[in-house]
């Protein structure tokens, strides 16, 4: 699984406290950490996905 953050990302927070192995928060966004994903973390990259209120998180 790869995962990448769109440009609209609001820096919510959410993915990051959903799942703060793969995401991060950057000066004025969300980031993906890791680019490559462990299989151990993809459900919560999911759920991360599937809750974000502007939909920025883009599952490969």
């Amino acid at each position: 699984m790869k995962v990448r953050i769109e440009d609209t990302c609001t820096a919510c927070g959410l993915c990051v406290d959903t799942c703060p192995d793969v995401f991060e928060m950057g000066s004025d966004m969300a980031e993906v950490a890791e680019n490559e994903i462990a299989a151990k973390f993809e459900d919560a990259v999911q759920q991360a996905a599937d809750e974000c209120p502007v939909e920025a998180i883009i599952i490969e």
